[in-house]
């Protein structure tokens, strides 16, 4: 499998992470600070507390991104271990974060560290249980991965349908990864989720059925891989038949 990383994007985001949580704890101590030495100057404290809140809720954001270790597209690399070279895994050189391109189709990979259990009902991923601290201040709620994926599935067709005008494009699709091993997935069948729902540790599984049951033409899949490629590198390659690192 041919892995395509933006490394320079992954290290600057996560600089950015480190200065925003720094700066934001700054901030609320100075308005600590002022709270205890001048309580008569309440506007000046508020500023500060609510811009130290605002710099610590953007390091969060870009720190949960690109600050874990290890981070998202590690982990995909080592879920995906094992598919030949016929695929090619794009970490933040498309419109998409992630982006697997093979014989199993195109797919937008949407990985997630939410805990608990998680379900699927009218329209909409929930999240019940897991840590309350870390949904409401560390920015681990589920959110709307509907609206994301939709979103990004949507920028991917378009930038495809830009660098293959003339070519008859593969669909999109899209999945939605949960990597924490505390998780649990309860999704009645009579629901549709707009994305696949699924653990990571079934994802190489699952890309290796919908390759047997409706594989894409290989013509078409280097064409697109050919085109999303110009101006990468590929910065790692798993070989052909690689033993599984179960």
């Amino acid at each position: 499998m041919k892995i395509y990383t933006n490394e320079t994007m992954i290290k600057r985001n996560r600089r950015i992470g480190q200065i925003l949580m720094f700066a934001g704890m700054a901030v609320l101590i100075v308005g600590m600070v002022v709270s205890f030495k001048a309580p008569e100057q309440t506007g000046i404290t508020l500023s500060t507390l609510l811009g130290g809140f605002l710099f610590s809720q953007l390091g969060f954001y870009f720190m949960n991104r690109f600050g874990r270790s290890p981070g998202t597209h590690i982990l995909l690399n080592r879920m995906l271990k094992g598919l030949d070279s016929t695929y090619a895994l794009y970490h933040y050189t498309t419109p998409t974060n992630h982006l697997l391109v093979g014989p199993a189709g195109i797919w937008v990979l949407s990985p997630r560290y939410q805990n608990g259990k998680i379900t699927f009902s009218k329209g909409r991923w929930q999240q019940r249980g897991g840590n309350l601290y870390l949904k409401l201040f560390a920015q681990q709620g589920l959110g709307r991965p509907d609206l994301e994926i939709s979103y990004d599935v949507e920028k991917v067709q378009k930038h495809l349908k830009e660098l293959l005008s003339d070519q008859n494009i593969p669909a999109v699709q899209s999945a939605l990864v949960f990597v924490n091993n505390n998780v649990e997935i309860d999704i009645d069948k009579k629901e549709s989720p707009p994305a696949e729902t699924l653990l990571g540790s079934r994802l190489k599984e699952f890309m290796r059925k919908c390759a047997k049951k409706k594989p894409v033409p290989l013509d078409k899949i280097e064409l697109v891989q050919q085109k999303l490629a110009v101006g990468g590198e590929v910065l790692e390659e798993a070989p052909d038949n690689e033993e599984d690192a179960d």
